[in-house]
């Protein structure tokens, strides 16, 4: 098969001839219809996981049709349609148990701890616990900006920051995980103020229905920005970037008991990120991490694009091929790109 791969962090990845992957007895190999390209792909390129075996196939966002089944699976069979979590849970540990298989303490995933899906085949595991189905009418382009992203976007939004109509809610970073969060916000009735430093970015995320928009570019205090907006502070804010910078904003442009969620990874040399922790304790502010969404989870929202409510296949931008995903992956660092790119292997 054709994949996308790199030999050593941060250096030109390319695409080339390699071995078809095999399914394991539990899991199954989908062949790639459509797969996003995310920032969480540049972190692991540049070596932020250090975890990831070279040589290396990235890729985690997918939707595809089952090509080939391991002997134990029993809820899936060649020519399924499907998506993926990006975060495959084991099914059997105590956080599985509990329904948490976002955080399952045995977890793959691929693209990071296998090859992923910037390929034509992908292999992925316990298939019977992390697979979705995806509706009939569902593009696999629309499916693929789901695994990682959009999901990721209506755990924080709506599961972990508990938003409510009429909220305020801030976004720092409208990349693809940040607009998702906004048209889910929206969605469930609240206001939403963007925050970005792409005049670009900002006018998508008013398009999907922000009432304010804050560049960053331009203004020296975004969360200063951000308490006048909303009359005293987000009640909800999501650093959807991943920065020292937008970690901070994100958290001090919070009113009184506002609820700040990280969403996206923040590399450190040193292992971790300064927060105003003196305004979390006067203000008994609430900081919550969000990593990914249960399959399990996923029939609500599946519901809410089913129904119009919620448009993913808008937040779908650009379409490329293989062949261009090593030059897209390198300019995520500097230009992460308004909206959704998505790679279709096959063209």
């Amino acid at each position: 098969m054709r994949a996308v791969v790199f030999e050593r962090y941060g250096e030109p990845a390319e695409v080339r001839e390699v071995p078809d992957p095999v399914p394991a007895p539990h899991g199954v190999v989908v062949r790639v219809e459509a797969t996003g390209l995310c920032r969480s792909d540049w972190h692991g390129w540049m070596g932020h996981d250090p975890d990831i075996a070279l040589p290396h196939v990235p890729g985690h966002e997918l939707a595809g049709v089952v090509e080939a089944v391991g002997a134990g699976v029993g809820g899936w069979r060649a020519g399924d349609r499907v998506t993926v979590p990006f975060v495959c849970a084991c099914g059997s540990c105590p956080s599985c148990a509990a329904g948490d298989q976002q955080v399952c303490e045995r977890q793959t995933q691929p693209g990071f701890t296998h090859w992923g899906s910037f390929a034509e085949f992908v292999a992925l595991d316990r298939a019977d616990v992390n697979l979705v189905a995806m509706p009939e009418e569902m593009s696999f382009g629309t499916a693929a900006s789901l695994g990682c992203r959009f999901a990721t976007a209506y755990r924080a939004v709506v599961q972990q920051g508990r938003v409510a109509a009429g909220e305020w809610v801030a976004v720092h970073g409208c990349g693809g995980v940040g607009l998702s969060a906004v048209m889910i916000a929206v969605a469930s009735g609240a206001r939403v103020v963007a925050v970005d430093v792409s005049p670009g970015a900002l006018e998508l995320a008013r398009k999907f229905g922000a009432v304010e928009c804050v560049n960053a570019a331009t203004t020296d205090d975004t969360a200063a920005a951000v308490r006048e907006l909303t009359g005293g502070g987000a009640q909800l804010s999501l650093d959807a970037l991943g920065s020292p910078v937008t970690c901070a904003a994100s958290v001090n442009g919070l009113r009184r008991r506002g609820r700040h969620v990280q969403v996206g990874l923040l590399p450190s040399d040193t292992g971790s990120t300064p927060v105003p922790m003196a305004r979390v304790v006067a203000l008994e502010l609430q900081l919550l991490g969000s990593h990914g969404m249960a399959a399990h989870t996923y029939p609500p929202m599946l519901e809410l694009v089913g129904a119009g409510i919620l448009r993913p296949d808008l937040l779908v931008t650009s379409t490329i091929p293989l062949t261009e995903s090593p030059a897209a992956l390198a300019k995520m660092g500097k230009a992460p790109g308004a909206g959704v790119t998505v790679i279709e292997p096959w063209r």
